[in-house]
This record gives C-alpha cells, sequence and structure tokens, in this order.
C-alpha cells in the first residue's frame, strides 16, 4: 500500500504522456518482464496494480502479475475457491474491503459478474488498491488508488454500505474483491 501511494504522491495530475510518468509507466512493464511499448496506446491499469504488488513483496507464486486484471483475478478466485494462496478473490456481497486489496470493476460499459470472472480469464475489466477505509457524514467509504485512471494514478472514492461492504453501481458495476492476506 505504501508503495501505491508513493506513486501517486510522485505522479499525481500527470498526464501518462509526460515524460516523467511516462518513464514510470515503461518501469512498471519492464520491472515484470513485460514488453513495453507504449504509454498512451495500451492501456497499463493491471500492470500498475501488478509492479506495486511486486514492489510490496508478493510474489509470482502468491500473485498472478498481468498486463490484464482477468487474469490476475480468475487466479485470485481459484484460490478462494481451493482456500489456498494469499490473494483470494471475493463477491463483493459477501467480504468487506480493507487496506492492501483490490477492487475489481468492470470498464468500458460491460457488465461481467463475479460468476462470469471465475469462468474467463480474458475480458475487459479494471481494478484498483485500497488504500483507505473509513467513516465520514455521508457513512461509509474506501479509497482506491489505480493507474490508467482518466491516463494517470488517481484516488477513487468508493461508497460502502452500513456493514462495509462495496455498494454496488450501474455503470461499470464491481465484480469482485481480491483479498490480500499477505
Amino acid at each position: 500500500m505504501d508503495i501505491t501511494q508513493q506513486q501517486y504522491a510522485l505522479h499525481k495530475n500527470m498526464d501518462e504522456a509526460e515524460s516523467k510518468l511516462c518513464k514510470q509507466i515503461q518501469q512498471y512493464w519492464t520491472g515484470l518482464g513485460f514488453t513495453f511499448t507504449s504509454c498512451v496506446a495500451v492501456p497499463w491499469s493491471a500492470v500498475f496494480v501488478s509492479w506495486c504488488l511486486k514492489q510490496a513483496g508478493a510474489t509470482a507464486e502468491e500473485f498472478r502479475f498481468a498486463q490484464s486484471h482477468s487474469k490476475f483475478v480468475y487466479a485470485a478466485i481459484a484460490n478462494a475457491q481451493q482456500n489456498r494462496g494469499v490473494f483470494r478473490g471475493r463477491q463483493i456481497t459477501e467480504y468487506a474491503p480493507k487496506l492492501g486489496d483490490i477492487l475489481h470493476n468492470n470498464r468500458g460499459g460491460n457488465t461481467f459478474t463475479y460468476a462470469y470472472a471465475k469462468a474467463h480469464e480474458g475480458y475487459e475489466s479494471h481494478s484498483a488498491i485500497v488504500i483507505e477505509v473509513g467513516e465520514d457524514n455521508k457513512g461509509k467509504y474506501a479509497l482506491t488508488i489505480g493507474g490508467n485512471e482518466g491516463d494517470s494514478i488517481r484516488v477513487k472514492e468508493i461508497r460502502l454500505d452500513k456493514n462495509g461492504f462495496v455498494k454496488q453501481r450501474t455503470a461499470n458495476p464491481f465484480i469482485s474483491i481480491i483479498e490480500n492476506l499477505k
């Protein structure tokens, strides 16, 4: 989580095409052993999440570092189903997010579900790392940091219900939460 917050502090309000952030995006790719091609033409959000987890100490045996969110979510759901591993894909209706977890959602207007994610390794989606869980005058919330959000690294507020579960939304609904037991 500290790694994620450092990346946000260093690059907030920068566009992916700006030299400083573009150089860091290249490091996200190459630091995972992936081929870097472009800061703007290729989505880099899954690589951002993967890189942050690797920097925080996750190993390839523990987390499936990937260029697509659906790949590491698929592996994490399998872990949960088999009650193994330190990264486990949970349903948003059955698990309340905590610090260091990964919140996974649809993008591009898709409406994939947890059941779909459990059965499919490839589909368009997005995820971000939970950096804060709290309560304010509007109720419970979580803050996440994600890469390639509006072509930058950004913080988002996610509203939670009174029990701390993610409130589902209509546009780009949430799919799952990867519980981080590490």
